[in-house]
């Protein structure tokens, strides 16, 4: 396509710039995954970054703001996925161009200069132009008609206000009560040529009527029983897709025509060796590409839940029909350089992310390649004949074996015309979790049945604790009383026990009563606020009732609390070093170390070990005291607390400093960073794909793994004579020095079996034309016999050769036929033979094979049988 005169770079930065010049501050587009809220899978419109300056608990220091957004939907409420590649204008990423006004400017400012921007700076004919607005709000509509000179029949009230109940597409609500307010939404012409009636009217669904920007006012509070009140402070929130108006700038029908689109469809048409530019697969990759890159950018790795499921499903969604296209190989990860030149300069996160965007999706599609063609074959089967519909077991076959989510089975039978039995995969589904918790011993779900109070835990402030007894449980039925030797659980009023949360397990001790005497092996919680101490009776018995002392394992609590505290440090040095990509993806805190997985697409570095450890180490010398303060979720969330993506918090929320670190947590952490000694990384490692795992030491446990390292080094210098200063240096001598005796080894080896293969070659019996050997060769290894073969091979000319050696009662076996002779004896077959009779197997090439065996009892006889069996085939 020629140049357009509004490219979409074009049209993003003429957007901003005509913002700021009416004093709007430029924000940047905020991640794919929002930023301390749980409540949301993905960005999925630009208000989503101000949605706390919208509910009153967040402030800005401007008033006016504009942003490009990158958005998401393609999960959860909001998703798009299934009808990518198959309309016009949907899309799993797209780009909102969005102004907001917070207690300023209102309706007349946004309708008026989104007027100008439409028609006079990106020069839109006025008589292409309609206007909604909701059914009684006048002041909307005058605006419209009166001052901005819309004709009143192409400016249309919509929607419903009966009994002062406000209902309607053009009436915007946060959610059931709270914000809301009229919308009024600008919609562009397409012309008599497309299918379709005006807005509000019965054919509005068709694409000649395509809405462009909707200016959403929230002037009301929304009451619980459907009334509003008045906002003291009305605000502005609007939102145009960028891709829609591209495509009406550059006169175009479908967003997949428009500049940026049609680089991408090119390049993935280069990488799938695709000649027609209109295949709907092309789309699909063309789009795919931009959500999972900007996906990456932003931290998400495909994996089997939550957002790196989606991710997981629009990567292998995009593969799928890569391979439709006749690409058998991974091809996707290609993309990105193309990707990174139409779109780095606008987001410089993803110009930076580039090298690691590339390698997850490469990795993600090797992982999906090894099963990819089997599972077609599966789908082809199921689908030949008439069918139509895929039964709901095959379904999840391919999705439980070969990783095909249910919606890329779905769109490889829309295509044929097919539906999918979901009934069926769900219960599938249902069958194989139910099977899962019966095989699995959850602890969390052992069947206890509780219904008396909470407990009351006192574990912050405390490590002993008088308590009384209010529930016992054996063998999961609830007891009056445990006795001397057995097992149980035991419920308490009040415990300093804590419970295993957050990757922190349940702590250790005794409960003791009068006589009485409870080991507590673990501490479980049997619901969200109800402790279990898991043990067993060693003295006495007790009752329900029955008042006791609850005592924590001093020793090994604080040993816990020294690893989680640091684990804290560690999360932030870990972002520091690697990059904000870095997510916790699981952790487990005992007393002996800290356990934490995260995403990260490499290993981590030696040099980035060390920087990690530093910066930990730094800030456990400052020796600064922590701080646990509980507070609403919202005033959490002001204060800039990290809150771990996926997790749902409640109402109430603990927020930690240590040191610089500043998260949610309900565990139990050391008084002061300085409590925690000394940290020490013992291992790092990939654990999945995009995971890795980090393993520490704190405090005693630390100084243990270095005295062991120590006395390692000192050990291995004692046994190489060298001081531990300059035992590297005495390593390198010593390999140089094995290196050299390996070469000699190998030289008297050679001389050696040379000789015996000259000695060899009289033992060779003539079998019809071909020179027959089978011999033992003392003292060779694998390599010896095949150098010896050679040349036997070439002094004999035309030959069988069969060569062995014994190791240790191993057998190893090597055979050689001569090109002249390979019509008629195979080697591979000749050594197959041979290992067969000495309790192996083996084969190889027509030329030359290897084998072995166990038995070398067997040997004599297996070599004498050569010569008959070569007989049999000469």
């Amino acid at each position: 396509m020629s140049t357009p005169k509004f490219t979409v770079a074009d049209i993003r930065q003429t957007f901003l710039d005509f913002f700021k010049d009416k004093a709007h501050t430029v924000v940047p587009s905020s991640p794919l995954v929002p930023g301390n809220d749980p409540t949301l899978m993905f960005t999925n419109s630009g208000m989503v970054q101000f949605k706390d300056v919208f509910l009153g608990t967040d402030k800005r220091p401007y008033v006016r703001a504009a942003s490009v957004q990158a958005c998401l939907r393609a999960g959860g409420k909001h998703n798009d996925l299934e009808n990518v590649g198959y309309t016009a204008r949907h899309h799993t990423f797209f780009e909102m161009l969005g102004n907001w006004s917070f207690g300023d400017y209102f309706k007349r400012e946004s309708l008026k200069w989104g007027w100008e921007l439409l028609t006079q700076v990106y020069k839109l004919p006025a008589d292409k132009l309609w206007a909604t607005v909701y059914i009684d709000d006048d002041e909307a509509y005058d605006i419209w008609t009166k001052e901005i000179g819309l004709p009143p029949e192409r400016v249309v009230r919509i929607g419903d206000n009966k009994g002062g109940k406000y209902q309607s597409d053009n009436f915007w609500m946060m959610a059931d009560t709270g914000p809301c307010g009229p919308c009024s939404e600008i919609f562009y012409d397409h012309g008599p040529h497309i299918p379709g009636g005006p807005p509000g009217s019965p054919d509005a669904d068709g694409d000649r009527y395509i809405e462009i920007w909707n200016h959403v006012f929230m002037q009301f509070d929304m009451q619980p029983d459907g009334s509003v009140k008045k906002l003291p402070a009305p605000c502005v929130d609007t939102g145009m897709g960028l891709e829609r108006l591209a495509a009406i700038l550059q006169h175009v029908h479908s967003n997949y025509e428009i500049d940026i689109f049609d680089t991408l469809i090119k390049a993935a048409a280069r990488e799938t060796h695709t000649k027609d530019l209109s295949n709907p697969s092309l789309r699909v990759i063309a789009d795919h590409i931009r959500a999972t890159s900007f996906l990456v950018a932003d931290g998400v790795i495909p994996s089997n839940e939550g957002r790196g499921y989606v991710q997981r499903r629009i990567i292998r969604r995009a593969i799928r029909h890569g391979y439709k296209l006749g690409q058998k190989q991974p091809f996707f990860h290609k993309l990105v350089p193309d990707l990174v030149k139409l779109m780095g300069d606008a987001y410089p996160n993803l110009r930076e992310s580039e090298k690691r965007v590339m390698e997850v999706l490469k990795a993600e599609e090797e992982r999906f390649y090894e099963t990819l063609a089997n599972g077609m074959e599966i789908l082809d089967a199921a689908l030949a004949g008439n069918a139509k519909v895929l039964p709901g077991d095959v379904a999840f076959k391919l999705h439980d074996t070969y990783g095909f989510p249910l919606d890329l089975s779905a769109d490889v039978c829309r295509e044929r015309g097919v539906t999918v039995d979901e009934a069926g995969f769900n219960a599938a589904m249902d069958k194989q979790k139910a099977q899962a918790r019966a095989a699995g011993k959850f602890k969390m779900d052992r069947g206890l049945e509780y219904a008396g109070v909470s407990n009351i835990f006192t574990g912050y402030e405390k490590l002993e604790e008088q308590a009384r007894v209010v529930a016992l449980y054996a063998e999961g039925a609830q007891v009056d009383e445990l006795k001397t030797g057995e097992l149980g659980v035991i419920v308490l009023d009040t415990t300093p026990f804590y419970a295993e949360s957050g990757g922190q397990v349940g702590d250790q001790g005794v409960i003791e009563s009068q006589g009485a005497k409870f080991v507590v092996e673990d501490t479980q919680k049997i619901k969200s606020d109800v402790y279990g101490h898991h043990g067993m009776v060693t003295a006495g018995s007790l009752k329900v009732g029955d008042s006791v002392a609850a005592k924590v394992d001093m020793a090994k609590r604080q040993s816990t609390m020294r690893n989680h505290s640091v684990t804290h440090l560690m999360h932030k040095a870990l972002r520091e070093v690697l990059g904000g990509h870095v997510q916790q993806k699981g952790s487990l805190v005992d007393a002996d170390k800290t356990r934490f997985d995260f995403t990260h697409n490499a290993p981590v570095t030696e040099e980035q070990v060390r920087d990690i450890e530093q910066r930990v180490n730094a800030e456990i010398l400052m020796n600064q005291p922590t701080q646990a303060r509980v507070m609403e979720i919202e005033a959490a969330k002001a204060t800039g607390a990290m809150m771990l993506f996926g997790e749902k918090y409640g109402d109430t929320v603990r927020v930690l400093d240590i040191g610089s670190s500043r998260e949610l947590c309900g565990g139990t952490h050391v008084s002061r960073t300085g409590d925690i000694g000394l940290f020490k990384i013992t291992s790092e490692g990939g654990v999945a794909a995009g995971i890795r795992r980090v393993e520490a030491v704190t405090g005693a446990n630390a100084l243990a793994y270095l005295q062991q390292l120590e006395n390692t080094v000192n050990r291995a210098a004692g046994a190489l004579k060298a001081p531990a200063t300059e035992l590297q240096a005495r390593i390198a001598q010593v390999q140089e020095q094995v290196k050299s005796l390996e070469k000699e080894v190998a030289a008297l080896k050679g001389k050696l079996a040379s000789s015996q293969g000259d000695e060899l070659l009289a033992q060779a019996v003539d079998v019809k034309g071909v020179k027959v050997l089978a011999a033992r060769l003392e003292g060779a290894d694998a390599k010896t016999l095949r150098e010896t073969m050679d040349k036997l091979k070439d002094k004999l000319k035309s030959a069988a050769i069969v060569l062995a050696s014994v190791d240790g009662g191993k057998v190893q076996l090597a055979a050689g036929v001569t090109a002249d002779s390979m019509g008629k004896v195979k080697a591979g077959e000749l050594v197959n033979f041979v290992a067969q009779q000495v309790g192996g197997k083996g084969g190889g090439k027509a030329d030359m094979a290897m084998a072995g065996g166990n038995d070398a009892s067997k040997l004599p006889g297996a070599l004498q049988s050569v010569q008959g069996w070569v007989a049999e085939r000469v």
